[in-house]
């Protein structure tokens, strides 16, 4: 996939969707400048100080990362390209959950532990300090090691940062959702479908149901297959084995196997393409960053490349 500065056809795709300065504190440096400064770290995922002087003072640009990463901006973005793909039918509804775990760089330890004060910061130009940006996960409960609220943990890998993603039928990012190295798959299934939201182009509510949900054996327990029941998502999602021989020790009170579409399940796969498309950005591949909202930010700015070039 292409990691190069944004083009001529692209950047009309953004630029109308972009903040624009309230001049208070001055002119704001362009944004497509800006932006191909994000894609060159995304791509090579050097440190933010060195990125080349052709992209102007890299301070400016960290500091437009972590903005956009705080107020959602990344994800107006990300929303906007799948709602004009869904308008003209260009979305594979038949989803795949999955997730994948990240490497964390010695850079990405050692962020602030006062928490986060709300947005109010950002709407004054700018200038407020870490502790003040909104942060746009859940604070994980202690435990496993590491930092759990900046979605850091300890695994078998060692200091990680997990990625829960949704996928469509073509191998993009739905939705995102990172958490500490050592969370349960399982846990976060029913956090990252809640956060699949298409927007209409026109009037009417956005897309949130799929045509159906296919995952794999660690998604397999009573909580996710009622979820979905409940919400009338057809799935595939094969059962464990001890889920298995558990129900035929009870016999006829067992109950049936639940239904299981094999030719379904086959296309799972392109979960893992997307995770590996993701991947293919060095800054995603492994994280630096301090504040589990910016490797979100992160995350999501190479997932709107993806929606662009593919």
């Amino acid at each position: 996939m292409s990691r190069g500065a944004l083009t001529d056809a692209e950047w009309a795709v953004l630029e109308s969707l972009l903040p624009v300065s309230n001049n208070r504190y001055g002119r704001w440096r362009d944004h497509r400048q800006v932006i191909n400064g994000v894609i060159h770290r995304l791509g090579t995922g050097v440190q933010w100080r060195e990125l080349p002087d052709r992209f102007g003072p890299w301070k400016t640009i960290h500091k437009r990362h972590l903005r956009w990463s705080a107020d959602g901006t990344w994800e107006r973005l990300l929303h906007h390209l799948q709602a004009v793909a869904d308008a003209v039918s260009d979305i594979d509804w038949d989803i795949n959950v999955d997730s994948t775990s990240m490497r964390a760089h010695q850079h990405a330890a050692g962020a602030p532990r006062k928490p986060a004060t709300g947005p109010a910061g950002w709407a004054k130009g700018g200038r407020a300090k870490i502790s003040s940006r909104v942060r746009t996960h859940a604070p994980q409960p202690p435990g496993g090691g590491g930092a759990p609220d900046e979605a850091l943990g300890r695994s078998r890998g060692g200091l990680t940062t997990k990625v829960h993603l949704a996928s469509d039928g073509r191998c993009r990012p739905l939705a995102l959702l990172v958490t500490p190295g050592q969370r349960a798959d399982c846990t976060q299934f029913i956090p990252v479908m809640d956060k699949i939201r298409v927007p209409r182009v026109g009037s009417g509510r956005p897309r949130r149901l799929p045509d159906s949900v296919s995952a794999d054996r660690a998604y397999s327990n009573s909580k996710i297959r009622t979820y979905l029941r409940r919400r009338g998502i057809s799935h595939a999602i094969p059962e464990k084995r001890d889920t298995i021989a558990a129900r035929e020790r009870q016999g006829s009170r067992g109950g049936r196997p639940p239904g299981f579409d094999t030719e379904r399940y086959a296309a799972r796969n392109t979960v893992e393409w997307a995770v590996n498309k993701l991947k293919q950005f060095r800054a995603v591949a492994t994280r630096c960053d301090k504040g589990a909202y910016v490797f979100l930010g992160t995350v999501t700015a190479a997932a709107i490349l993806i929606w662009l070039r593919s």
